[in-house]
């Protein structure tokens, strides 16, 4: 631990399983107090122990697209921990379906939750955090699939594409108004999930059909970190822009 985050304070939708979780556990590493969010309650709390006890850790059992629910979270928040300087919209949910194949229902359930919840958790981000003296910090999950189309992504792409709009939107609102609060992008590539590591030969058969340069998929940690740089003061003075963590991907 080098207390990169000492004092701080997060918000992590969907920080119970995967990139999410290892994004708590780094924080809480670096000196952070996080408060995970997700859907599901059994899973949260099984979480919890792997980050920490209730002084440097909560669970709030949260649709990132409920809109009184991100106030009450952010109240909560500040009850337990006094303040908020970061919140990371991390929920996201991914329908492998074509333009054609995407029902107007399946369309609607994702962008509730990464287009809205982003949304929402922007928001009132920034309507918390923004004119502290310590600075603030806003991180929204995109991927490299808002840079990129695939044919068989429809929703997502349009989902992650618009993260990343929205979040220069945001971040040039802020700067111009002297809120002294930044809001970047991460864009993960493909990362090893826990799905991956139950399958015999899944890493390498995903490495070849992503053709990534480095020859294997990303660890969530290799996204925790930069998302520890960008809740750090070390990101100062980066605010909308980009962050790709893809093992060379979209280089080529």
């Amino acid at each position: 631990m080098t207390d990169r985050l000492k004092n701080k304070v997060a918000i992590i939708t969907g920080g119970t399983l995967g990139i999410g979780l290892a994004m708590a556990q780094k924080f809480v590493e670096e000196g952070a107090k996080v408060v995970i969010t997700g859907r599901r309650a059994n899973v949260g709390v099984e979480a919890l122990k792997t980050i920490g006890d209730e002084s440097v850790a909560r669970f709030v059992q949260h649709d990132a697209s409920d809109e009184k629910g991100w106030i009450d979270l952010f109240e909560n928040t500040i009850k337990w921990f006094g303040h908020v300087d970061t919140v990371v919209n991390n929920a996201g949910v991914a329908i492998a379906k074509n333009i054609e194949e995407t029902t107007y229902e399946d369309w609607k359930f994702l962008q509730s939750i990464n287009s809205d919840g982003v949304f929402l958790g922007t928001k009132y981000g920034m309507q918390y955090m923004k004119n502290q003296a310590g600075g603030a910090s806003i991180i929204n999950m995109s991927s490299i699939e808002g840079f990129v189309g695939d044919p068989n992504l429809a929703a997502y792409n349009h989902s992650k594409g618009g993260v990343r709009i929205l979040s220069k939107s945001a971040a040039l609102h802020a700067a111009l108004n002297d809120y002294n609060l930044r809001v970047n992008t991460i864009h993960p590539g493909y990362i090893k999930t826990p799905l991956v590591d139950g399958i015999d030969g899944a890493e390498e058969a995903q490495s070849q059909r992503t053709q990534t340069p480095m020859g294997h998929i990303g660890e969530p940690n290799d996204i925790a970190y930069m998302a520890v740089y960008l809740a750090s003061e070390e990101s100062k003075f980066a605010t909308g822009a980009e962050f790709v963590v893809d093992g060379g991907y979209l280089a080529q």
